[in-house]
């Protein structure tokens, strides 16, 4: 299936008073994001893998423990992650709905809590990644990294929260300052309903 760029569900400028920036969208969404749409889309044509779902590509060319993916699986995942991560993102916040908050104070005591280690995931990763809230295969909530575009489908887990550490995606508004772009994430940019409804579906 060929990849498509999908319109921010948003201005560019939206999310620009909860500190990221019309440029950063601009270069992330419209550069970065489209080459992967771009090289993604050469890289399959012709080969078995242009008839198969974006999801179907990703779990069909991870290969677990490699050092370096390879290119259909890296632009195949890293498309879907910057796909799902502009959803996780809304314009003027919104109150975590209660029933997300009260699967979130079972699974870690505290939204707090679930925030820090959160927090902690995507400053620890080393180089570029992603940090996630996901139900796991065997239902519970937890908070995980990823190194590069790897991401909860390669585990069969569900994705209900993302955040995009990679360089790219914070450098403009908060320079060095990883710690800093995920305490506003959390605090300034996630849709925490558009992650209520991903709980509800999973």
């Amino acid at each position: 299936m060929a990849f498509t760029l999908p319109d921010l569900p948003y201005a560019h400028d939206a999310l620009a008073g909860a500190g990221m920036s019309r440029e950063t969208l601009e270069y992330h969404h419209d550069l970065h994001h489209n080459a992967y749409v771009t090289n993604g889309n050469k890289l399959i044509e012709g080969t078995d893998w242009a008839t198969k779902s974006l999801e179907d590509i990703i779990t069909g060319t991870y290969q677990a423990g490699a050092v370096a993916q390879n290119g259909i699986f890296n632009n195949a995942s890293q498309h879907w992650n910057h796909t799902q991560f502009w959803e996780m993102m809304g314009a003027g916040g919104n109150a975590m709905p209660a029933e997300l908050e009260a699967r979130i104070v079972d699974a870690f005591g505290s939204v707090d809590e679930m925030k820090s280690q959160f927090s902690a995931a995507g400053a620890g990763q080393f180089g570029a990644g992603w940090c996630w809230l996901v139900v796991d295969s065997d239902g519970t909530l937890k908070v995980t990294k990823t190194e590069n575009g790897v991401n909860p489908l390669c585990f069969n887990q569900t994705a209900l929260l993302g955040c995009d550490v990679w360089e790219h995606s914070y450098y403009i508004d908060f320079r060095n300052k990883r710690p800093a772009y995920l305490t506003n994430f959390l605090d300034n940019l996630v849709n925490w309903e558009n992650v209520a409804a991903r709980l509800a579906s999973a």
